[in-house]
């Protein structure tokens, strides 16, 4: 082929790129006159997500400690970035999904990074209250895997009802947070009902788990579940989140109640997990 050619097919390719590019701006505006939306970050119209969120939310992957666990987040949870998560998570904006999925996908890329490769890796998620997935009528966390296209193995549970962890500080969320789950083979459902009489004492035995969680702030969900999954024979090789909430002071993160104040200053941290981080509700 020529060179002129090469340079004709890139033109085009230039050209037709401009034009879709085009088309699907002209019809975002055309469905923004006949059904109107705000962006979920600013309160923009005509976007669910606009172009000066979208930036905020831009991949980039990096690898948070929490309680001696080695996390991979997408994005930071702070400023239009929390913005859109807490409107994705708990007020009803399913439409910003798209917008969130890069940041997740990142995480997950780069956590598998490290993994051996050879046995199968399983993807598992945090369980929801049964009262928070009635209120969403959906598990955030499991939107943004499905369309990465990743279905996820129901393995973890909750032991018991969770007391609110509003108000207390980072020892006694892990304190509330122990023995919160249980891992096996379980149903859909996610709800605990024991295991039948003789099943066998590790029943994820050989079997390795990404771990994924949409937020990550004190870590103590993310460590329960660790523990759950590990006392029923699986093995977590990684974990990955959308998000982390930036610690104001690291060094102290552990134990002070002024840390999670200032957290909780940054926004409306939707946790409805079972076993959770949030500094507001976990309903």
């Amino acid at each position: 082929m020529s060179e002129s050619h090469a340079d004709d097919r890139e033109a085009d390719s230039v050209l037709r790129t401009r034009l879709l590019r085009g088309a699907r701006e002209s019809l975002h505006d055309a469905l923004a006159v006949l059904l109107p939306v705000s962006c979920s970050g600013c309160g923009a119209v005509d976007r669910a997500v606009c172009a000066l969120c979208r930036a905020a939310l831009v991949p980039a992957p990096r690898r948070v400690d929490r309680l001696g666990l080695e996390i991979w987040a997408g994005v930071e949870y702070a400023g239009a970035a929390a913005s859109v998560i807490g409107a994705f998570k708990d007020g009803a904006r399913t439409d910003a999904a798209p917008a969130l999925v890069p940041a997740l996908r990142a995480a997950l890329f780069a956590a598998l990074v490290t993994v051996r490769i050879g046995v199968p890796v399983e993807v598992c998620t945090i369980p929801s209250t049964s009262e928070a997935r009635r209120a969403r009528g959906y598990v955030p966390v499991e939107v943004l895997l499905g369309r990465c296209g990743i279905r996820t193995a129901p393995v973890l549970a909750l032991a018991r009802d969770r007391a609110d962890q509003a108000g207390l500080d980072a020892e006694e969320r892990r304190r509330n947070a122990a023995g919160g789950l249980v891992a096996g083979p379980l149903v859909r459902s996610r709800r605990w009902f024991g295991r039948p009489h003789g099943e066998h004492p590790a029943p994820l035995a050989g079997r390795r788990f990404l771990l994924v969680d949409d937020i990550v702030t004190t870590g103590s969900t993310l460590a329960e579940a660790v523990r759950a999954l590990a006392a029923s024979g699986g093995e977590t090789v990684a974990i990955s989140v959308l998000a982390e909430t930036p610690r104001r002071f690291p060094r102290h993160a552990g134990t002070s109640r002024e840390t999670l104040r200032d957290i909780a200053a940054q926004g409306g941290y939707g946790g409805r997990t079972g076993v959770v981080d949030p500094p507001f509700r976990t309903g």
